[in-house]
């Protein structure tokens, strides 16, 4: 709005009177920190998408389209309504790339506790393999429900519905508890830390598994393309070679400086030499 507000002056003015130079310098100014918010922006997304990958998977999809028209708005953004900026050279994108592989590494560890911790896969898989008696699913969800006496419950905290109908004297919740009138009522029984120790296992393998593949594709896509590498090492030599020629040259025409300059000292000869050299002929 404040680009249109500034160039309103010369839409209807022909560019002899209102020159290229003119309209351009209207326009917003690129500043120092203009690729910081664009870098902050699509970290921020990359955070989002491989933190909580596991909660939403259709996440990734949806940033790519959103990346897809953002690509062409920041292109409009960047040829209509900002100064051209000044290039910079750059090695990398310097502090981000830290920024990205620790967000990558925090993500793993993220998504592997989200999906032990938030799924049914492995309190089923433990009870499949360790408490089933004829090794299928049978009984697991009573398994799975403990056991809460409700007479126990303080009688201002009580449901009006018992007042009314006292037929009902246990209620039953998702855990692993021992049932009322056991010696240890209410604390967690042992299939509650199999399956926790099984969920910690869980986590720490996928980590290891993750990573593992990690490393193996960022050995196996290196970072510079060889043929890159082959161009970057023929420009070295030509550097190289094209140095050493320089040099070659240069102590030519050092060398050929001094025997011009050679013969001519030695044929000079100063008054004494010459009253000696007269004197002895």
């Amino acid at each position: 709005m404040r680009n249109w507000w500034s160039s309103r002056k010369g839409r209807h003015s022909s560019e002899n009177h209102y020159s290229r130079w003119e309209q351009d310098y209207i326009l917003l100014n690129f500043s120092q920190i203009g690729l910081f918010y664009e870098y902050l922006e699509m970290v921020i997304q990359f955070g989002f998408i491989t933190l909580f990958v596991a909660s939403f998977p259709l996440a990734p999809l949806l940033a790519l389209f959103n990346n897809i028209v953002e690509i062409r708005v920041d292109a409009w953004k960047f040829t209509t309504q900002f100064r051209r900026p000044v290039a910079s050279k750059a090695r990398n994108i310097g502090a981000w790339q830290e920024i990205l592989n620790a967000v990558a590494i925090l993500s793993v560890v993220t998504n592997a506790f989200i999906m032990a911790f938030t799924s049914d896969m492995i309190p089923r898989m433990v009870y499949l393999y360790a408490y089933s008696k004829d090794a299928s699913m049978s009984g697991y969800i009573n398994n799975s429900l403990s056991v809460y006496n409700i007479s126990q419950i303080h009688p201002d905290n009580m449901p009006e519905d018992y007042l009314h109908d006292n037929s009902t004297f246990t209620c039953r919740y998702r855990d692993y508890r021992y049932p009322p009138g056991h010696e240890r009522q209410y604390t967690h029984t042992m299939q509650f830390w199999h399956i926790l120790a099984a969920k910690m296992a869980f986590i720490i393998t996928m980590e290891h598994v993750v990573f593992v593949v990690k490393f193996f594709v960022a050995w196996l896509i290196p970072d510079v393309p060889s043929d890159v590498k082959a161009r970057i090492k023929r420009e070295r030599y030509l550097i190289q070679e094209y140095l050493r020629k320089y040099d070659v040259e240069s102590v030519k025409l050092q060398l050929s400086a001094s025997f011009i300059t050679e013969p001519q000292s030695d044929t000079s000869l100063t008054p004494g030499e010459y009253e000696m050299v007269s004197e002895c002929s």
